[in-house]
Order: structure tokens, then C-alpha cells, then sequence
């Protein structure tokens, strides 16, 4: 079964979406525990393919198919034990601002964040405050991310930190922000307390801000 599973891994790291979910689904037919094949396998494989990333060896269409066949494999395992994989590092809650409807980096963010152990609350796009705020203060995250992928967004993130602000809640939750017409430098002048150049880095800085509430 070892050999099965590595596998598994290797369809991931490949970005092989369709030999993920077959393995995926073997691996419930030879009796493995779902929770143990996504931390042994399914979560180190996608990991394997941040670290590629990192070190130049992958690019963005690579990225996104490990991404995809990283969340075909977790639909296999999560719908035999709904609810197997909560998040032990926190709660993050995401969403992209209202007015851009870009999900590509975001769905990226969102599978860096749940394999580095985030619970994930993904609103979506085109989020309005409004909904946004509801949803901080139902959900109770530790970290909000927000997402912009257009100059013309970009600038309302800052209406979402003051709404946190008017609301009480920025001082109970940590604030990131990202998408490619934001920078640290922007992040900064907003008030936010991270930014996110991608998906591996967005993970990387949110586990040293929840590691600074606890």
C-alpha cells in the first residue's frame, strides 16, 4: 500500500487530476484512513509542489494543476468523512473584494492555506462589506485575507479594514491582504498586518501571525 500511496503524492506534485482522484478513491477501497492519507500523502504533495515553486523549478500552470489535483483528491476523501480535515492552525476566512470577480490566486491561496493546516472560509468573489463583516463576526476567524485583482479594487480594501475597525473587530483579527496590484508597501498604508506575494508565501506569513496571537 506504501507504494500505492506515493503514488498518490506523486499525482499531486505532477498535477495529475484525474490519476489523484483514482488514487484517492483506491485508497478508500483498500480500507486506508481518509485523515491519515491526506496528512501522509495528499497534503506533503502538494507542500512538495509549493517548495518547487519556490525554488523556480515550477511555474503557475504547474502551481495550478497540482492545486487542482490537491483539491480532486481531498473531494474524495472529505465526502466519504465529511468534515475529516479541520484545520488545527487557525481559522482563516478569505474572500475577494466587491467589484472583481478573479478567483484563479485565490483558489491557489486557499490550497496553500489548507495544507499548511488552516481551517478555510472561502466567501467567494465579489464580496460585498457587508457580507464580509457578517461572516467575521459569525465565523470569528483568526485571519481575514482579502484579495484585489484590479487597480480599481485595489483601492476599496481599505473600506473593508474600516468597516473591521468601526465594527470592534480589527483588534481580534489579524489582516492580510493580496492579488497582484497590491504590495507590502500598500499593505502597510492600509493598516493591514501582512501581505501575500502567492499562495505558498500567504501561508508562510500566516502561520507566524497566528503563531504571534497564541
Amino acid at each position: 500500500m506504501e507504494l500505492f500511496l506515493e503514488g498518490l503524492k506523486k499525482a499531486i506534485v505532477e498535477g495529475d487530476i484525474n490519476l489523484a482522484e483514482e488514487l484517492a478513491k483506491k485508497a478508500l477501497e483498500s480500507g486506508a484512513s481518509s485523515l491519515k492519507t491526506i496528512d501522509n500523502d495528499v497534503v506533503p504533495g502538494i507542500l512538495e509542489a509549493g517548495e518547487l515553486w519556490k525554488q523556480g523549478e515550477y511555474f503557475i500552470p504547474d502551481v495550478i494543476m497540482s492545486a487542482e489535483a490537491f483539491k480532486a483528491a481531498m473531494a474524495v476523501l472529505e465526502e466519504k468523512q465529511p468534515g475529516v480535515y479541520k484545520g488545527t492552525k487557525g481559522k482563516y476566512l478569505i474572500c475577494t473584494v466587491e467589484g472583481d470577480i478573479h478567483d484563479l490566486g485565490k483558489s491557489i491561496v486557499v490550497t496553500m492555506l489548507k495544507a499548511a493546516g488552516f481551517e478555510v472560509i472561502d466567501l467567494g468573489v465579489d464580496i460585498p462589506i457587508s457580507t464580509f463583516i457578517a461572516k467575521v463576526k459569525e465565523e470569528r476567524p483568526n485571519i481575514v485575507g482579502l484579495g484585489a485583482y484590479m487597480s480599481t479594487t485595489a483601492t476599496t480594501m481599505k473600506d473593508y479594514i474600516e468597516a473591521l475597525v468601526n465594527e470592534e473587530l480589527r483588534g481580534s483579527v489579524k489582516v492580510m491582504i493580496g492579488g497582484v496590484r497590491t504590495s507590502d508597501k500598500y499593505a502597510k498604508e492600509l493598516g493591514a498586518d501582512s501581505w501575500g506575494l502567492d499562495g505558498v508565501d500567504t501561508a508562510e506569513k500566516a502561520l507566524k501571525l497566528v503563531e504571534v496571537q497564541q
